[in-house]
């Protein structure tokens, strides 16, 4: 095991030392070649910049106006019906969008209900099954110039809402 710890140490400045001696061997101007990157990475932020903090107005504006929480009471009965959490209900939503908003939220789950709660359980499986769609698809979309986006945000919801779904019903036959 040690050897394992050890080894996994030193893996990303062996990488590094590998990709530098590789461009050393291949008379590549190692230097000027990681100039030329990091100019091109500033360009990718200032182009998603502007979307960027769209999204993070809207995620706040959403949090303080109360909208959340009014959803919530709005789709209380209808989850009930399917044994759904309504607690879940903003992560759910808000995942969508935000990572560090539903991770904010998911930790006010933890300091109410605990992590090892049934409450908790679900949340984590939930953050680890479903996806930030419209911050990913904004940002590498836009960074890659891809302006139609065809099947790709109806598949990526479906695929966050079969997430949604099998993370409380598994949650619920693994823990009861």
């Amino acid at each position: 095991m040690n050897i394992i710890l050890y080894l996994s140490n030193f893996m990303i400045p062996l990488v590094f030392v590998y990709i530098i001696g590789f461009g050393l061997l291949s008379k590549v101007n190692v230097f000027d070649v990681f100039v030329k990157g990091v100019m091109d990475g500033f360009k990718v932020v200032l182009n998603i910049m502007p979307t960027l903090i769209g999204l993070m107005v809207a995620v706040g504006i959403l949090r303080a106006s109360g909208a959340l929480d009014f959803l919530t009471m709005v789709l209380t009965p209808i989850t009930n019906l399917v044994k759904f959490p309504s607690e879940l209900v903003p992560i759910a939503l808000m995942r969508t969008v935000s990572s560090s908003a539903a991770t904010g939220l998911v930790l006010d789950l933890f300091k109410t209900y605990g992590p090892d709660s049934t409450i908790g359980r679900m949340v984590s499986v939930m953050m680890g099954c479903t996806e930030t769609i419209f911050y990913t698809l904004s940002v590498y979309f836009l960074a890659v110039n891809i302006k139609k986006t065809r099947y790709t945000i109806t598949g990526a919801l479906l695929a966050n809402i079969a997430g949604i779904i099998f993370s409380v019903f598994i949650t619920y036959r693994l823990f009861g």
